[in-house]
C-alpha cells in the first residue's frame, strides 16, 4: 500500500506538469470545473501487485494510478480487463484511453503508441521448481519456457537458443504448467514472480535477472 501510495502521488504530479471482463472504479466526486466523462483503462488483471482481482473489482498499483489520474481530471474511471496482447490495439483503436498493465517501454511498442514518463522500474526473472537443475538464465538453452503472451518475458524467451516457448494468456496459467511439469521454468516480471512464489512453497526465483525495464502508461499517438 505504501508503494502504491507513493506511485500515485508521483503520477499525479507527473500528469499535472482470453475474453474481456469489465470492472469499474469510480473516483471522488468531480469539482464544478471538472472535465467530466469516463477514462477507460485497458489492462490484464493477472499481474499482482500491479493489477489483480479483489472480488469483482480490479485493484492494484496500476488501478490506483489510473484512479488518481481520473480524479485529477474530474472523470470516472472504467477498467477493461482483457488479454495482455489486446491492450495496445484497444488503445490505438480508441476503445481505451490508456493502457496500464505493468507495461514495459520497448522500441517495438513505440512504433504503435506513445508512453508517459516512467513510473516504475522492473526486471524479468526466472521461476523454477525447488529441485530444478536450472541455476541461472544461462541454463535455459534447450528448455521448455513458459511466458505470458505478448510480454517482455515472451520476447526474452524467443531469443534463447533451442528453447521451446509455451505462451499463456495468464501468468498464473504458466505457473500451473510449471507445477505440473509441462514446462521447465517461467520468465516473468519480478514483482508478480514474488507474489506467485509466496503462494507456492515448491517454487523459487533464480538470483540472476535480465536487463532492467521501465513501466509507463501507453496512450495513442494522437
Amino acid at each position: 500500500k505504501l508503494i502504491a501510495a507513493a506511485l500515485v502521488g508521483t503520477m499525479v504530479l507527473t500528469m499535472a506538469g482470453c475474453t474481456s471482463k469489465t470492472a469499474e472504479t469510480t473516483g471522488s466526486e468531480a469539482s464544478s470545473d471538472a472535465a467530466g466523462g469516463t477514462l477507460v483503462m485497458a489492462t490484464n488483471a493477472e499481474f499482482p501487485p500491479y493489477e489483480y482481482y479483489e472480488g469483482e473489482n480490479v485493484v492494484g498499483i496500476d488501478a490506483d494510478i489510473a484512479a488518481a489520474v481520473a480524479d485529477k481530471l474530474g472523470m470516472e474511471l472504467k477498467i477493461e480487463d482483457m488479454a495482455f496482447d489486446s491492450i495496445i490495439p484497444a488503445v490505438t483503436s480508441g476503445k481505451a484511453d490508456i493502457g496500464l498493465a505493468g507495461m514495459t517501454v520497448t522500441e517495438d511498442r513505440l512504433e504503435n503508441v506513445d508512453f508517459s514518463d516512467t513510473y516504475a522500474h522492473a526486471t524479468q526473472v526466472v521461476i523454477v521448481k525447488e529441485d530444478s537443475d536450472i541455476a541461472s538464465p544461462d541454463d535455459l538453452e534447450g528448455k521448455k519456457i513458459g511466458v505470458q503472451l505478448g510480454t517482455t518475458g515472451d520476447i526474452y524467451a524467443g531469443d534463447i537458443k533451442d528453447a521451446t516457448v509455451e505462451r499463456y494468456n495468464k501468468g498464473s496459467d504458466a505457473i500451473q504448467a510449471l507445477k505440473t511439469g509441462k514446462i521447465d521454468c517461467v520468465i516473468i516480471d519480478k514483482q508478480p514472480a514474488e507474489a506467485f512464489v509466496e503462494k507456492n512453497d515448491d517454487l523459487k526465483i533464480l538470483d540472476d535477472t535480465f536487463d532492467a525495464e521501465e513501466y509507463a502508461i501507453c496512450i495513442a499517438k494522437d
